[in-house]
């Protein structure tokens, strides 16, 4: 019986909204942007568009690259010929399981999910250390720990961001290794009669009759993004959602979609360049830019511990208002913490 109330348990989930201005002095949009580091799908949609401006689609066709390495060993990360090549700042976050943390004998904290008995542990190197230079203690403890002790090998995802004075490429510091070079792949999408919510900026929690809550307006992209019939007809068996009121039919609603190893970097210029949409007059009322991260990933934002379990989710997304004022949303799953 205690298996089966486990199963029927629902997995907690959270959603933060705030509102504010891209222009305000406090706004938060770039850090949250900056901060969120291991994204794998970008999702976008414009009400009122049935085809993208030769600017945004150029950056949408130039999200990549990223990389796939088979069989890294885990030391070649701390290698300081890689950190002054590819690490201007950073750290190497470690989720381990009981067994192997205390084989690795390096330090670190339990998983603040564990629960009583701690089996799974946490390990933050920081590669920018000063004290983490080739003569130090430090350094030769941990290289000696993932190379000799506990030599580990993991297939990898890399995606870095040059700035342009860089002599190596990743392509040939791991030319000894399988690597490959990947584009993320892109969908684009014109949807015709599509019912939009109504949504007022300054109205986050919605109003009656007026405009729906930012709740409502998530709930609905989610079923958008995942191409979910809103119809709600009465011999669909498969879907009853539908539109929250009050709404508007639009024409024409172009959707689009990015999927693979996308830096914060790229992330950024696309959510510049959907706020200058609105530079010139446009039908459209607002726009929804949606970032999901990978489930497995060991942070959410900065160095929050994120925990995979039954859904592994941590996304966030802005509706751009043509005002320019925007609503941030965030959303985690079950152990994760707060969104920052």
């Amino acid at each position: 019986m205690a298996a089966l109330r486990r199963l029927q348990e629902v997995p907690r989930h959270l959603l933060v909204c705030e509102k504010s201005n891209f222009s305000h002095d406090k706004s938060r949009h770039r850090h949250l942007v900056e901060t969120h580091y291991h994204n794998y799908r970008v999702s976008f949609l414009i009400p009122e568009c049935g085809i993208l401006s030769k600017e945004l689609k150029t950056l949408v066709m130039d999200t990549g690259p990223y990389y796939s390495v088979k069989n890294l060993p885990l030391h070649e990360l701390i290698s300081h010929e890689f950190i002054n090549s590819f690490v201007m700042k950073g750290k190497l976050i470690l989720s381990l399981d009981k067994d192997t943390y205390e084989e690795t004998g390096l330090q670190g904290q339990p998983s603040q999910y564990s629960g009583r008995k701690s089996m799974k542990f946490i390990v933050s190197i920081d590669l920018m250390d000063f004290s983490f230079n080739p003569n130090s203690k430090n350094y030769k403890r941990t290289s000696w720990s993932l190379k000799e002790k506990n030599p580990m090998k993991f297939d990898f995802l890399l995606a870095w961001h040059p700035t342009g004075t860089e002599e190596s490429t990743m392509m040939d510091y791991f030319s000894s290794y399988h690597i490959q070079e990947h584009q993320p792949t892109t969908a684009l999408t014109v949807l015709t009669d599509l019912q939009c919510p109504v949504l007022q900026s300054l109205a986050l929690q919605g109003q009656p009759e007026k405009a729906c809550s930012a709740q409502e307006h998530f709930q609905w992209l989610g079923a958008v993004f995942s191409h979910v019939d809103l119809n709600n007809e009465p011999n669909n068996f498969i879907s009853t959602s539908c539109c929250p009121q009050p709404s508007a039919l639009v024409a024409k609603a172009y959707l689009c979609t990015i999927t693979g190893f996308l830096l914060p970097e790229k992330i950024t210029l696309l959510l510049e360049q959907l706020r200058c949409y609105f530079d010139e007059p446009k039908l459209a009322p607002w726009i929804s830019l949606c970032v999901q991260g990978f489930a497995d990933s060991p942070v959410s934002w900065k160095e929050q511990e994120h925990g995979f379990w039954k859904g592994g989710e941590h996304l966030y997304n802005f509706v751009i208002f043509n005002n320019q004022d925007y609503w941030l949303q965030m959303a985690v799953g079950a152990n994760d913490d707060c969104p920052p």
